[in-house]
Protein backbone atom coordinates (compact mmCIF):
# COMPACT_ATOMS: atom_id res chain seq x y z
CA UNK A 1 0.00 0.00 0.00
CA UNK A 2 1.49 3.52 -0.81
CA UNK A 3 0.22 7.02 -0.66
CA UNK A 4 -0.21 8.50 -4.25
CA UNK A 5 1.51 11.85 -2.99
CA UNK A 6 1.93 13.30 -6.58
CA UNK A 7 -1.65 13.52 -7.05
CA UNK A 8 -2.59 17.47 -8.31
CA UNK A 9 -5.30 17.22 -5.64
CA UNK A 10 -2.34 17.63 -2.95
CA UNK A 11 -1.63 20.82 -4.49
CA UNK A 12 -4.84 22.09 -5.08
CA UNK A 13 -5.84 21.44 -1.04
CA UNK A 14 -2.58 23.13 0.03
CA UNK A 15 -4.12 26.66 -1.40
CA UNK A 16 -7.08 26.07 1.61
CA UNK A 17 -4.65 26.39 4.33
CA UNK A 18 -7.31 27.11 6.58
CA UNK A 19 -8.62 23.42 5.65
CA UNK A 20 -8.63 21.02 8.87
CA UNK A 21 -9.67 17.93 6.96
CA UNK A 22 -6.58 15.48 6.55
CA UNK A 23 -6.97 13.79 3.26
CA UNK A 24 -4.90 10.76 1.92
CA UNK A 25 -5.21 9.04 -1.08
CA UNK A 26 -3.91 5.51 -0.94
CA UNK A 27 -3.65 2.92 -3.58
CA UNK A 28 -3.34 -1.05 -2.70
CA UNK A 29 -1.69 -3.38 -4.64
CA UNK A 30 -4.01 -6.47 -3.25
CA UNK A 31 -7.61 -7.05 -5.17
CA UNK A 32 -10.16 -4.80 -3.67
CA UNK A 33 -12.21 -6.87 -0.63
CA UNK A 34 -14.79 -4.46 0.15
CA UNK A 35 -14.81 -3.14 3.81
CA UNK A 36 -11.88 -5.06 4.51
CA UNK A 37 -9.80 -3.12 2.08
CA UNK A 38 -11.59 0.02 3.39
CA UNK A 39 -10.27 -0.73 6.97
CA UNK A 40 -6.60 -1.46 6.20
CA UNK A 41 -6.08 1.88 4.23
CA UNK A 42 -7.85 3.55 6.95
CA UNK A 43 -5.61 1.68 9.52
CA UNK A 44 -2.65 2.55 7.23
CA UNK A 45 -3.81 6.57 6.94
CA UNK A 46 -3.43 7.12 10.32
CA UNK A 47 -0.14 5.08 11.16
CA UNK A 48 0.93 7.81 8.06
CA UNK A 49 -0.79 10.94 10.10
CA UNK A 50 0.85 9.20 13.30
CA UNK A 51 4.32 9.27 10.85
CA UNK A 52 4.23 12.84 9.75
CA UNK A 53 3.48 14.19 13.37
CA UNK A 54 6.16 12.41 14.91
CA UNK A 55 8.22 13.74 11.29
CA UNK A 56 7.34 17.32 12.48
CA UNK A 57 8.04 17.12 16.46
CA UNK A 58 11.42 15.90 15.55
CA UNK A 59 11.85 19.30 13.11
CA UNK A 60 10.54 21.29 15.91
CA UNK A 61 13.50 19.57 18.43
CA UNK A 62 15.65 19.92 15.87
CA UNK A 63 15.12 23.34 15.34
CA UNK A 64 14.24 24.86 18.53
CA UNK A 65 16.46 22.86 20.69
CA UNK A 66 16.62 23.29 23.94
CA UNK A 67 13.62 25.68 23.21
CA UNK A 68 11.41 23.11 22.44
CA UNK A 69 8.84 21.46 24.63
CA UNK A 70 9.97 17.72 23.47
CA UNK A 71 6.92 16.53 24.21
CA UNK A 72 5.62 14.08 22.22
CA UNK A 73 1.59 13.43 21.99
CA UNK A 74 0.65 10.17 23.32
CA UNK A 75 -1.06 8.60 19.93
CA UNK A 76 -3.44 5.77 20.55
CA UNK A 77 -5.29 3.68 18.26
CA UNK A 78 -7.40 0.66 18.12
CA UNK A 79 -8.74 -0.17 14.72
CA UNK A 80 -10.51 -3.04 15.99
CA UNK A 81 -13.34 -0.96 17.75
CA UNK A 82 -13.59 0.88 14.64
CA UNK A 83 -17.01 0.82 13.22
CA UNK A 84 -18.14 1.22 9.57
CA UNK A 85 -21.42 1.99 7.71
CA UNK A 86 -21.74 2.14 4.23
CA UNK A 87 -23.47 4.94 3.21
CA UNK A 88 -24.35 6.73 -0.24
CA UNK A 89 -21.88 8.43 -2.33
CA UNK A 90 -23.59 11.27 -3.77
CA UNK A 91 -25.37 12.43 -0.34
CA UNK A 92 -21.80 12.19 1.05
CA UNK A 93 -20.42 14.71 -1.76
CA UNK A 94 -23.82 16.94 -1.47
CA UNK A 95 -22.62 20.73 -1.46
CA UNK A 96 -24.95 22.91 0.08
CA UNK A 97 -25.84 26.49 -1.25
CA UNK A 98 -25.17 29.42 0.95
CA UNK A 99 -28.63 31.08 1.68
CA UNK A 100 -27.49 34.20 3.11
CA UNK A 101 -24.75 35.68 5.72
CA UNK A 102 -25.91 37.43 8.75
CA UNK A 103 -24.20 40.87 9.84
CA UNK A 104 -22.01 38.51 12.81
CA UNK A 105 -20.54 36.96 9.37
CA UNK A 106 -22.65 33.34 10.49
CA UNK A 107 -23.46 31.40 7.04
CA UNK A 108 -26.68 29.71 6.64
CA UNK A 109 -26.72 27.11 4.55
CA UNK A 110 -29.74 24.94 2.08
CA UNK A 111 -29.65 21.92 4.52
CA UNK A 112 -30.88 20.36 7.63
CA UNK A 113 -27.55 19.75 9.51
CA UNK A 114 -26.55 22.62 11.87
CA UNK A 115 -24.49 22.73 14.69
CA UNK A 116 -26.28 23.14 18.06
CA UNK A 117 -26.10 21.35 21.37
CA UNK A 118 -27.34 18.07 20.21
CA UNK A 119 -24.91 18.10 17.53
CA UNK A 120 -22.07 19.51 19.63
CA UNK A 121 -18.89 16.99 19.41
CA UNK A 122 -20.85 14.32 16.94
CA UNK A 123 -20.34 13.88 13.45
CA UNK A 124 -20.19 16.58 11.41
CA UNK A 125 -21.38 16.28 7.11
CA UNK A 126 -18.32 15.93 4.99
CA UNK A 127 -19.73 19.62 3.38
CA UNK A 128 -19.27 20.81 6.82
CA UNK A 129 -16.27 19.98 7.70
CA UNK A 130 -14.54 21.83 4.28
CA UNK A 131 -16.61 24.85 4.57
CA UNK A 132 -16.94 25.58 8.63
CA UNK A 133 -13.77 24.82 9.91
CA UNK A 134 -13.28 26.14 13.59
CA UNK A 135 -11.21 29.11 12.95
CA UNK A 136 -12.73 30.87 9.99
CA UNK A 137 -13.28 29.19 6.27
CA UNK A 138 -11.63 30.11 3.02
CA UNK A 139 -13.69 27.44 1.46
CA UNK A 140 -16.51 28.48 -0.21
CA UNK A 141 -19.18 26.00 -1.92
CA UNK A 142 -17.65 26.41 -5.25
CA UNK A 143 -14.02 25.33 -3.72
CA UNK A 144 -15.61 22.38 -2.52
CA UNK A 145 -17.08 21.55 -6.07
CA UNK A 146 -13.66 21.99 -7.21
CA UNK A 147 -11.99 20.04 -4.80
CA UNK A 148 -14.68 17.15 -5.24
CA UNK A 149 -13.79 16.89 -8.98
CA UNK A 150 -10.23 16.44 -8.57
CA UNK A 151 -11.12 14.26 -6.11
CA UNK A 152 -13.17 11.94 -7.58
CA UNK A 153 -12.98 12.90 -11.18
CA UNK A 154 -15.58 10.42 -12.35
CA UNK A 155 -18.53 11.98 -9.73
CA UNK A 156 -20.27 9.47 -6.59
CA UNK A 157 -21.51 6.91 -9.31
CA UNK A 158 -17.65 4.74 -9.73
CA UNK A 159 -17.51 5.39 -5.54
CA UNK A 160 -17.91 2.97 -2.80
CA UNK A 161 -18.32 5.06 0.67
CA UNK A 162 -18.48 4.14 4.51
CA UNK A 163 -18.10 6.50 7.55
CA UNK A 164 -16.66 5.17 10.33
CA UNK A 165 -17.09 6.09 13.89
CA UNK A 166 -14.67 8.03 15.81
CA UNK A 167 -14.31 6.43 19.40
CA UNK A 168 -11.34 4.45 18.11
CA UNK A 169 -7.95 7.01 18.34
CA UNK A 170 -6.98 10.19 20.13
CA UNK A 171 -6.85 11.59 17.06
CA UNK A 172 -10.89 12.60 17.23
CA UNK A 173 -10.55 13.65 20.43
CA UNK A 174 -10.13 17.08 19.77
CA UNK A 175 -13.61 17.45 17.70
CA UNK A 176 -15.63 15.67 20.20
CA UNK A 177 -14.71 18.59 22.61
CA UNK A 178 -16.53 21.02 20.45
CA UNK A 179 -16.74 21.05 16.91
CA UNK A 180 -17.27 17.79 15.97
CA UNK A 181 -15.34 14.85 14.09
CA UNK A 182 -15.81 12.65 11.20
CA UNK A 183 -13.94 9.82 9.19
CA UNK A 184 -14.91 8.38 6.01
CA UNK A 185 -13.14 6.08 3.20
CA UNK A 186 -14.12 6.31 -0.09
CA UNK A 187 -12.89 3.92 -2.87
CA UNK A 188 -13.09 4.64 -6.53
CA UNK A 189 -13.37 1.65 -9.04
CA UNK A 190 -12.56 3.65 -11.80
CA UNK A 191 -9.23 4.72 -10.55
CA UNK A 192 -8.52 1.68 -7.97
CA UNK A 193 -7.63 4.07 -5.08
CA UNK A 194 -8.91 4.98 -2.13
CA UNK A 195 -9.79 8.33 0.00
CA UNK A 196 -9.69 8.77 3.57
CA UNK A 197 -11.17 11.55 4.86
CA UNK A 198 -10.44 12.64 8.41
CA UNK A 199 -12.02 15.63 10.78
CA UNK A 200 -10.64 16.81 13.98
CA UNK A 201 -10.85 20.21 15.72
CA UNK A 202 -11.29 22.72 18.27
CA UNK A 203 -11.28 26.11 19.01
Amino acid sequence: MRELQDDPFYELLRSYPRCVVDVLLLEDDASYRGLQSHREVLLFAMLKLIERDLAERHADEVKWGEGSTGEIFPWSLDIGKAQAVSIDPASLLVVPEILRVDRNGTVFYDCDWEPNDTNCGGQIPYWYAFLEPPHGADCKPEDLRRLNAALFPGGAEPLEAYAWTTDWSNYFDAGHEWWGAACWTVYDRDRDRFAVLLASATD
